[in-house]
């Protein structure tokens, strides 16, 4: 059996997650806000009640006070990991969200608001989370994807080529969007459905940017990275290449970030099924409105 390979370094990301939270930053939360009040207007447009809502990884509060502002759940258990925000009143459990405490089909609703692409074991993790699910149950969650700071690793890498002769992946990779669609359909959810928000952030410069990501808690944890810190010309060169290549004309710089948002149900009964090969009862040409040609094959 092979084993997932560990792409990241969870102890430290506790720990930069400590350091983020005790440290806050008024307004560095601004992603994991703009997060949460989307998931609250999807979850808006689901005309159910959940008895059991989980806030999974639920730091600075933000999902779960959507989640009771959506009035469509009864009971909302907010999930930190390893550790509360200490700005909160205490959450309801601290644990791993890549080790899942809960047992088979005991929740209704598990949100999830930009903790999942820190997971080395993603594939597990949504097997997980879809067995805790009560039939019909939901999970609805966003993470980084493909295209999140693209603009940041092409700076960095470019300027550290340019001065060291060499460069180490100094930003996260981040799943893409097709290939996160594929993973809910493995977890064995019904109906998944995976779509991307494309975001820009604007800075005054790439310091600003680097100052807010680190109040996020959200500087690279790549369990392979250097170890030898960058070279302050590294940042300043790349601080220039920034403001040169994606600056807008009133010179602030660009960021961007790719949403990925993933919803899928725990399978029921009840639910839609795709109609089998062959049951149709209306031809597509009567349908379109036009006339049915056979095809011919060429000899």
């Amino acid at each position: 059996m092979t084993t997932q390979p560990e792409l990241f370094d969870r102890t430290l990301l506790r720990h930069r997650r400590k350091i983020a939270l005790k440290n806050a930053k008024s307004g560095s939360d601004f992603l994991l806000a703009a997060v949460a009040q989307d998931l609250g207007e999807r979850l808006s447009t689901i005309t159910r009640m959940f008895e059991i809502a989980i806030d999974l990884g639920g730091h600075g509060g933000h999902v779960s006070g959507m989640l009771k502002a959506s009035a469509k759940t009864q009971t909302i258990c907010r999930v930190d990991l390893w550790s509360g925000d200490p700005n909160l009143a205490p959450p309801t459990l601290v644990a791993d969200d890549a080790v899942l405490p809960f047992k088979d089909q005991s929740v209704d609703l598990i949100v999830s608001a930009l903790n999942l692409q820190f997971i080395n074991d993603l594939p597990g993790t949504l097997v997980q989370i879809r067995r805790a699910l009560r039939p019909d149950g939901l999970f609805l969650a966003t993470l980084a994807g493909a295209g999140t700071l693209t603009e940041l690793r092409d700076c960095l890498t470019r300027a550290e080529l340019e001065i060291t002769g060499g460069a180490a992946a100094r930003v996260l990779p981040f799943a893409d969007t097709r290939d996160l669609g594929g993973l809910m359909q493995r977890a064995g959810f019904a109906l998944p459905v995976t779509d991307m928000d494309p975001l820009t952030v604007r800075y005054d410069t790439m310091f600003d940017l680097m100052a807010d990501l680190k109040a996020m808690g959200a500087t690279s944890i790549l369990k392979d990275r250097s170890l030898t810190p960058i070279n302050r010309q590294v940042f300043l060169r790349a601080a220039e290449l920034y403001a040169q290549d994606y600056s807008d004309p009133d010179g602030r710089i660009r960021a961007s970030f790719s949403l990925v948002t993933l919803l899928g149900w725990a399978p029921h009964d009840s639910q839609q099924k795709p109609m089998k090969p062959g049951s149709a009862k209306t031809r597509l040409a009567d349908a379109l409105k036009t006339q049915e040609v056979k095809l011919t094959e060429k000899p």
